[in-house]
């Protein structure tokens, strides 16, 4: 089963779709083309989006907002979400904190940098977490923890799998303490939902980094990235600073984990449905998962 299940989870070669390199000059509305941050081609921007913002010259992941993430993830009107009347406040009167959260407010359309819920990926019910890096850099504060939290007590009272997408740059410092408090609250909550059986899918995108990233995010019973997302705890100049010692140019990317075993795969967009149904389904024998202890 092991052997079969690491052949599952190579990541498919991929045959990307050729557009021409040369448009017209005339000037089109802004909006209608995206240049690739990778390989500087042009593309329909509409293009982009039927290809779930994987460049079709490169395959460089573009970065998905929470809303996107789950119209690609989940079937089709199958979402519903849980808690999302909670906002943050000053717990410690950090000047201008609540302008700052207004603004991303105004700007994602979203209370938090989480959108949790529930929904279903080709029939199977689960839990769903999404990180969104637009509001305050997908920082943890306290409200983040709690909606995690709660979500994984959903998934724990329901006997459903729990996914998260994890996007940040790690604990909130307009919070303090409150914010590195989330770490233990989400990772105690996760072990209370595996004690009892529950599955748990963590998938790193672009970046998960900081108190994030040493916490829930690495804690999944599959630990799964994007192709080159970033991904560590402290900054590569610090880091280099405190050994002095030159890193891998590939140092902290979602590959230098996989060949290092602290990921299980990285899998391409393109791909990743297919594969978390499929994990989905080997923990539900005869169409129920199987807990432990029953």
């Amino acid at each position: 089963m092991f052997l079969l299940l690491r052949d599952f989870l190579k990541p498919k070669k991929k045959k990307y779709a050729t557009i021409p390199s040369e448009r017209s000059k005339q000037e089109v509305p802004e909006g209608i083309m995206t240049k690739c941050p990778e390989c500087k081609k042009i593309i329909y921007t509409k293009d982009l989006y039927k290809n779930k913002k994987v460049c079709l010259h490169c395959g460089y992941h573009h970065r998905m907002n929470a809303v996107e993430r789950i119209k690609h993830t989940l079937d089709a009107g199958s979402f519903t979400e849980l808690d999302s009347n909670l906002t943050s406040i000053n717990p410690l009167q950090f000047p201008g904190y609540e302008k700052k959260l207004e603004m991303d407010r105004q700007k994602t359309k979203m209370n938090e940098a989480v959108v949790t819920g529930i929904g279903t990926i080709a029939g199977m019910k689960l839990v769903i977490g999404v990180m969104d890096a637009n509001f305050r850099m997908g920082s943890m504060g306290s409200v983040v923890g709690e909606k995690i939290a709660r979500a994984i007590e959903t998934a724990r009272v329901q006997k459903i799998p729990f996914i998260i997408f994890t996007a940040s740059g790690g604990a909130r410092m307009q919070e303090g303490i409150l914010s590195l408090m989330q770490m233990a609250k989400t990772s105690v909550a996760l072990k209370r939902f595996s004690d009892e059986g529950g599955l748990f899918i963590s998938v790193m995108t672009h970046p998960t980094t900081g108190g994030v990233s040493a916490s829930f995010a690495s804690l999944g019973d599959y630990n799964i990235a994007e192709p080159k997302a970033l991904i560590g705890f402290a900054g590569r100049s610090v880091i280099e600073q405190t050994i002095r010692e030159e890193l891998p140019d590939d140092f902290q990317t979602a590959e230098f984990f996989l060949k290092h075993g602290q990921l299980d795969a990285v899998i391409s967009r393109l791909d990743l449905n297919e594969k978390l149904a499929t994990i989905i389904k080997i923990h539900q024998p005869g169409g129920e998962i199987q807990w432990l202890g029953n």
